[in-house]
């Protein structure tokens, strides 16, 4: 992966984390003794960010926590396994910051930003969220799961990905992505699916959670933001299992890419618009229900025009009506129940 360890520096502090600039061993000894520094601290010495020395806190984004130097330790040896051949220069240099960064973690910090460094991280630009796929993916071994809200899938989106499934396949690892029906429409995914073969197995539902992508259930990346530029890696085995919990429900749910979708029962009534009349019927917003099932909202208003004449309704109230009446409101309903009068107690040959 791509982690700035050494000579990747800011253009003001042209340096790695093996030979950090005065400012830079100042504020990250600090945050190492303290647990945590203010993000202000850290405006003097970028380097430390873009070091990813320091990251935001979770629970409150003014506050800066630092990487603990054992990871840092671990990081900067791995980078010099890389590059031995190609230098023995750097040897030396990682070798003196490792018994810096050493005499670092035997200084004694605080368990809380020790624990939650490890359970929680905040990957603040895309980069870095590349980078931690990329470590992710190559540590993976087994399984990764993945859900993919929206619709039709751009060839940009898929290609993005594709060097880390082919890399997973390559390792024999299973893939699982659930998708909404939406998706089914484009040949970009079919392609993708194609290509994989076995390795990968999808299913598609009306609707789906947040982006939510697995490896071999220790770690999982969801978003931070509603533009996706930030995200957090999740270890904590609690928040892990539980993530991983939802995936299953909704899997067990979701209908096989393969299959076809199956019939409303009512003629003229397609399976998407099934799904915005129950939507419709919990009382949503056009832009709402496109967003959750994947689609534009002209499409979806399209689809709520064509519903309308169906049912024969002339204005969303009947419409609300209408969709209650043909049962496509989504609620369960007991079977309808008949009082037994005296002779229906009678036995058929009486009758």
């Amino acid at each position: 992966m791509e982690w700035a360890m050494a000579g990747h520096g800011t253009e003001e502090h042209p340096h790695g984390a093996d030979r950090l600039c005065e400012a830079g061993d100042r504020v990250y000894s600090r945050a190492v003794r303290r647990g945590r520094v203010p993000r202000t601290d850290a405006g003097p010495v970028p380097c430390l960010l873009e070091l990813a020395l320091l990251h935001p806190d979770p629970d409150d984004m003014d506050w800066l926590v630092p990487t603990s130097p054992q990871e840092v330790m671990t990081r900067l040896l791995r980078g010099v396994h890389d590059e031995v051949s190609a230098s023995q220069r750097r040897v030396g240099s990682a070798v003196a910051a490792f018994e810096w960064y050493a005499g670092l973690g035997r200084q004694p910090q605080p368990l809380t930003a020790s624990a939650e460094g490890s359970a929680i991280r905040v990957l603040d630009g895309l980069s870095r969220i590349q980078a931690a796929m990329d470590e992710a993916t190559e540590a993976c071994t087994t399984e990764v799961l993945t859900v993919q809200p929206g619709g039709i899938r751009r060839e940009a989106e898929l290609t993005e990905g594709l060097h880390r499934a082919l890399a997973l396949r390559g390792r024999g690892v299973r893939m699982r992505d659930l998708y909404t029906h939406v998706a089914r429409h484009g040949q970009g995914l079919l392609n993708y699916l194609e290509l994989m073969g076995d390795t990968v197995e999808a299913r598609t539902l009306d609707e789906v959670i947040d982006r939510l992508i697995l490896f071999d259930r220790t770690v999982a990346f969801i978003p931070a933001n509603t533009d996706r530029t930030m995200a957090l890696e999740l270890r904590h085995p609690a928040l892990v299992e539980y993530l991983v919990t939802v995936f299953e429900r909704l899997w067990r749910l979701a209908i096989p890419l393969t299959a076809p979708l199956p019939d409303t029962g009512i003629e003229g009534i397609s399976h998407r618009e099934q799904s915005i009349a129950a939507l419709l019927a919990e009382g949503h917003q056009d832009a709402v229900i496109a967003e959750r099932l994947g689609i534009s909202v002209r499409t979806c208003r399209a689809h709520i025009a064509r519903l309308s004449e169906t049912l024969g309704a002339a204005s969303r109230t009947q419409l609300g009506v209408r969709i209650a009446q043909a049962g496509l409101d989504g609620l369960r309903r007991p079977a309808p129940t008949t009082a037994l009068t005296g002779s229906d107690r009678e036995s058929p040959r009486a009758r």
